[in-house]
C-alpha cells in the first residue's frame, strides 16, 4: 500500500476552486489546463471523457506551475485508477461511489468522491473518500448543502455541477470548503473555444474564491 502524502482537503480548503476540464480534443484539454494554471487556478481535473485524457493529464503535470495539482476525473474503475496513476494524477474524482475509490486509496491517491443524499455521502468516506463532491449540487444549490451538512459537520463538501459566478458565494457559506466547476468556468476551450475568454473567466474565477 502506498501511502498518501497529498493532504487534498487541506489544498482545496486553501484554493476553494477546482477546475474540471472536459472537452472533445486532446491538444486543446491540454491548451486549456496550462491556461488555467497560469491564470492563478491551482487545482484542476481532466475528465476522462475527453478524448486522450491520459496524454493530456501527463502534459498538464509536465509543465505545471510548482503548487499546483492536476488530477482525474470521471475515474470508475480499477482499471482506470491503474492508468491515470500511470498517467500522474495527483488525485482522483469520481461522480459517484463507485469501485475505483477504494482502489484509489490502496495506491495513495485521495479521492472526491460524488454523492447527492446523505446515505451516498457517508457510504463515500465509509469508502476512504477524502472529500465528497455534492454532485450535481444546482439540485438543491446551497440550502441542500448547509441541510446536508447538519448531520455531518466532519465532511468536507466539494459543489459541484452548476456552479457560476453568482451562486458561487452561496455555495462558501453553506459550508463547502470549495466548488468544482466546468461549464462556467472553462466554456468551450477544452474543445478548441476561445483561450482569452477563458482567462478572463479564470481570473474573475480566482479573484471570487481569494
Amino acid at each position: 500500500m502506498v501511502i498518501m502524502t497529498l493532504d487534498l482537503t487541506a489544498e482545496l480548503a486553501a484554493t476553494r476552486l477546482l477546475a474540471v476540464i472536459r472537452g472533445t480534443d486532446t491538444a486543446a484539454a491540454i491548451a486549456t489546463g496550462t491556461a488555467l494554471l497560469a491564470a492563478g487556478v491551482r487545482v484542476v481535473e481532466v475528465a476522462l471523457t475527453t478524448p486522450g485524457a491520459l496524454d493530456a493529464i501527463a502534459a498538464i503535470r509536465a509543465t505545471a506551475p510548482a503548487g499546483s495539482l492536476v488530477g482525474a476525473g470521471t475515474v470508475l474503475t480499477p482499471a482506470a485508477v491503474a492508468d491515470v496513476a500511470a498517467a500522474g494524477a495527483q488525485f482522483v474524482v469520481t461522480p459517484a461511489v463507485v469501485d475505483s475509490i477504494p482502489e484509489a486509496v490502496r495506491r495513495g491517491l485521495p479521492v472526491t468522491a460524488g454523492a447527492l443524499t446523505p446515505t451516498e455521502a457517508y457510504a463515500a468516506v465509509r469508502a476512504g473518500a477524502s472529500v465528497v463532491k455534492l454532485f450535481p449540487a444546482s439540485v438543491g444549490g446551497p440550502a441542500y448543502l448547509k441541510a446536508l451538512r447538519d448531520p455531518f459537520p466532519d465532511i468536507p463538501f466539494v459543489a459541484v455541477g452548476g456552479v457560476g459566478l453568482a451562486e458561487l458565494p452561496g455555495y462558501l457559506a453553506a459550508g463547502a470548503i470549495a466548488v468544482g466547476v466546468g461549464g462556467p468556468l472553462v466554456g468551450d476551450a477544452a474543445s478548441g473555444g476561445d483561450l482569452g475568454a477563458l482567462r478572463e473567466r479564470a481570473r474573475a474565477y480566482v479573484a471570487a474564491t481569494s
